[in-house]
């Protein structure tokens, strides 16, 4: 049936696509490791930290642009929206990635995604961001949330800093920890799973987050 499917649709399975499907059905949420190879890791960490030592970054507020306040204990990284439009060569292969697997997804699951927003982060040692949906009162557009790590190989346990998703059980709930380690991405959910980032304890947490929209 699916292979019939790709026939009428003239494209080609994907194996880490159609897993991150089946993991999402199943489980809500999927983790690639090494989504993004060593090299495209290294050219977004050095786009990143060029536009943070530029004084680029701006602290992360909660709520969305119409009820936005900064509260530092609930979260405390610093970001920088990023857009497609503006063709920085240094995000090129992160936005042919993410089309790719938006246009695979909204084509084989129907999902209705029609927009996408990301923006670097930064956790600075000692932030955190406590638990929380990634969804407003007022806006119920976000469908997935995706995480990709920028970490370089170096980030261990002992750094802090992990996602911990709190997965719903018949006995009640279970926590995931999830390690930030490079080229790794997470897509869960946005409306189903609550989650945080652990404080992080060396170093600084690396990443770029967003979301994949629909009407």
């Amino acid at each position: 049936m699916k292979e019939q499917l790709f026939e009428q649709l003239d494209f080609v399975e994907n194996p880490v696509y159609e897993r991150i499907i089946d993991d999402l059905l199943q489980q809500k949420y999927a983790i690639v490791e090494n989504f993004f190879d060593v090299s495209e890791v290294e050219e977004l960490r050095q786009s990143l930290r060029d536009i943070y030592e530029a004084d680029s970054f701006k602290k992360a507020a909660i709520g969305n642009k119409f009820n936005e306040e900064i509260d530092k204990t609930i979260r405390g990284d610093f970001i920088k929206w990023i857009n497609e439009a503006e063709n920085r060569k240094e995000e090129a292969r992160f936005f042919s990635k993410t089309n790719d697997l938006v246009a695979y997804l909204n084509r084989t699951c129907f999902l209705g995604i029609i927009q996408k927003e990301f923006h670097y982060a930064v956790y600075p040692k000692g932030t955190f961001y406590r638990r929380h949906l990634d969804t407003f009162q007022n806006d119920s557009r976000r469908k997935l949330s995706l995480v990709c790590y920028l970490n370089d190989d170096s980030w261990e346990a002992s750094n802090g800093g992990e996602l911990i998703l709190y997965l719903p059980t018949e006995k009640g709930e279970e926590q995931l920890k999830i390690l930030p380690q490079a080229g790794k991405m997470v897509i869960f959910e946005s409306q189903v799973l609550e989650h945080e980032v652990k404080p992080v304890l060396a170093s600084e947490r690396l990443s770029i987050t967003g979301w994949l929209k629909t009407r």
